[in-house]
């Protein structure tokens, strides 16, 4: 039995970068040696095990066959037989097919460290082709490693062209999308995700709300971001909620269109892609009220921050007022304004009402008129 240290570990070390988690593959192992040891399995349809003591992933060195369209119509076939190489083999990205032995040692039998010197996104094998979710990780890795100016290698893109045109894309269930393009919100340069799925044409298929602000391809050059694109980009210097990025990319979108077909285009995608409660809503409302928060009428103020929660939940309002500052509509000023008034506002309760026995609607009534007031003292 021989144990490797694999995968994005060994990526991410050669980088300089941190290791945050550690992926193990056995070769010349069967499962039943693994458990024999302690391992736990994982699963039923893959031979990996979790080590009883670091719960760090070891897998089985194997091959795969496709057996269907999708991400899962896959053959594994596991077996002390199987070498490191085979293993590595089935891999997507060269830079993801290195492994390490226990000396230390660097085992490349496919020239990611080359590649990874050289700043190229290159596929391992004609292989590459049948797993769509590849492109999705291919656009995430080049959000990923922007800032570094790494490139999908040309194959690779006409690869993964094909691929698009072959439909396999069509296969991708939600939230697959959804967790490479959360992942890819997270990066310092996002966008990336967005231009290397245009690049190959799946931007239309998965985020055609995106891909219509290309317009016609042929009169596009690609050297510029379009709009959308760009205020992702610039947000990244202002916020590291990748909620508020998402918030600021859709608020962007369709600017050629009235509101609520804004608004609708913002929810299709957030419903498509089953995106959180959080990231939906602050989008939305980000939309919703974007003329509100432009306001000096203090009762549309109030109305914005009791619509925002901000008298109930404090830190949906402070991150709408950072999805805007993001965005570039308000300036900090503007924000610690609206925040100051939000607080007067929020400190206005019953005690406060001087008129005797009001109850019920007119108790709640007078509580807003002084909320209004102290809404129009701060942002006077």
């Amino acid at each position: 039995m021989q144990i490797y240290l694999v995968g994005g570990a060994v990526r991410d070390k050669l980088l300089g970068l941190p290791v945050r988690e550690q992926d193990w593959v056995v070769v010349g192992a069967s499962p039943q040696e693994l458990l024999d040891q302690g391992f736990k399995p994982v699963g039923k349809d893959f031979p990996v095990f979790l080590h009883p003591q670091t719960g760090d992933e070891y897998a089985l060195a194997r091959t795969e066959r496709k057996t269907g369209p999708g991400y899962k119509g896959f053959a594994f076939h596991a077996s002390p037989d199987v070498s490191l190489e085979q293993d590595l083999q089935r891999r997507d990205l060269t830079i993801n097919a290195m492994a390490e032995d226990a000396d230390g040692t660097l085992i490349d039998p496919y020239h990611g460290r080359e590649d990874l010197d050289n700043g190229l996104l290159r596929h391992v094998s004609p292989a590459f082709a049948e797993d769509p979710v590849r492109i999705l990780r291919v656009a995430r890795f080049a959000a990923q490693f922007g800032k570094w100016g790494f490139k999908v290698a040309h194959g690779t893109n006409a690869l993964m062209r094909k691929m698009v045109e072959s439909g396999e894309v069509d296969h991708l269930v939600p939230e697959r999308v959804w967790g490479e393009l959360a992942r890819a919100l997270a990066t310092d340069t996002p966008q990336r995700f967005f231009t290397v799925l245009a690049g190959c044409g799946a931007l239309a298929v998965l985020f055609p709300e995106i891909s219509r602000e290309f317009g016609d391809p042929q009169t596009h050059s690609g050297k510029q971001l379009v709009a959308p694109l760009q205020a992702l980009a610039d947000s990244v210097a202002r916020s590291a909620d990748p909620a508020v990025r998402l918030a600021v990319l859709l608020r962007a979108l369709g600017r050629d269109l009235g509101r609520d077909r804004r608004l609708a285009q913002a929810e299709s995608l957030c419903d498509r892609y089953r995106a959180p409660n959080e990231y939906r809503w602050l989008a939305l409302r980000a939309i919703r009220h974007e003329q509100d928060v432009l306001s000096d009428d203090p009762q549309q103020l109030l109305t914005l921050m009791e619509s925002a929660g901000g008298f109930r939940h404090g830190t949906r309002w402070q991150q709408l007022l950072e999805t805007w500052l993001a965005a570039g509509l308000i300036d900090p000023q503007r924000a610690e304004r609206l925040e100051q008034a939000r607080a007067a506002a929020a400190r206005i309760s019953a005690a406060d009402i001087e008129t005797p026995g009001l109850r019920g609607p007119e108790l709640g009534a007078a509580i807003r008129e002084q909320r209004i007031e102290a809404v129009q003292e701060m942002v006077a």
